[in-house]
């Protein structure tokens, strides 16, 4: 089984990869509730809006500093023959860490409508990657598998 980084090497692997992620992130967003559900669909459209195809182009760009956090957890699972969708809920607090890291530090530089979004989100924004880990184990097992 491949790792994520060289699955993302061959590009229609990578384009399928990016296409499966915007539908995830999208999910993840229509499945919030309440007030922060509110804040986060509000954020979301706006930076949709404001800049039409930015999450594909962020994820294309971020993708392969995702994959070099997201392969030591998939050797794991790998090495321990848990099911993908089990093993990143289990390990939902570090992946999300790991993950927010790059987003951290990208959005430093960022400025604009995706930096006030970012900036809004970020104080919940490791509940909210943790709850996408059963979609996560889910990409990571369809690509990788």
């Amino acid at each position: 089984m491949p790792s994520l980084a060289e699955t993302i090497a061959d590009p229609e692997r990578r384009k399928r990869v990016i296409e499966d992620s915007v539908g995830m992130i999208e999910a993840e967003v229509a499945d919030k509730s309440g007030l922060t559900g509110v804040a986060v669909k509000t954020a979301f459209a706006t930076v949709k809006k404001l800049r039409p195809g930015f999450v594909h182009v962020a994820l294309h760009h971020l993708l392969d500093e995702f994959a070099a956090q997201v392969d030591p957890y998939w050797a794991e699972c790998r090495e321990k023959g848990v099911h993908p969708r089990k093993f990143f809920v289990e390990r939902g607090n570090a992946v999300a860490n790991s993950l927010l890291k790059i987003t951290d530090s990208r959005s430093k530089g960022a400025s604009g409508p995706a930096r006030k979004a970012y900036d809004t989100l970020r104080p919940r924004a490791v509940d909210h990657v943790i709850s996408a880990m059963p979609r996560l184990g889910d990409l990571i097992h369809k690509h990788c598998s």
